[in-house]
C-alpha cells in the first residue's frame, strides 16, 4: 500500500512540473495563421480542397490523380 501511495505522489509531481513549465512547442503550433487558404472545389466530385493540395490539369482542379484520370476519359 505505501508503494501505490509512493507512486502517486511521484506522478503528482511529475504533472505538476510539466503543467508549470511553459512549452515553446506549443505556442509555435498554437499560433493562428494569418492568412486564410483559399479553397477550390474538385471538378468530378465536388470536394472542396485547400488549394495547395489540389491537383491542376488544363482549366480545372481535382482531389486526386484517380479522379484527373477519369475526367480526362
Amino acid at each position: 500500500m505505501k508503494y501505490l501511495i509512493l507512486l502517486g505522489v511521484v506522478f503528482g509531481v511529475i504533472w505538476w512540473v510539466k503543467l508549470s513549465r511553459p512549452s515553446s512547442a506549443k505556442d509555435k503550433s498554437s499560433a493562428p495563421n494569418d492568412q486564410p487558404l483559399n479553397m477550390v472545389r474538385c471538378a468530378h466530385c465536388g470536394l472542396h480542397l485547400p488549394e495547395n493540395e489540389a491537383i491542376q490539369s488544363r482549366n480545372a482542379v481535382y482531389c486526386s490523380d484517380a479522379h484527373r484520370a477519369l475526367a480526362e476519359h
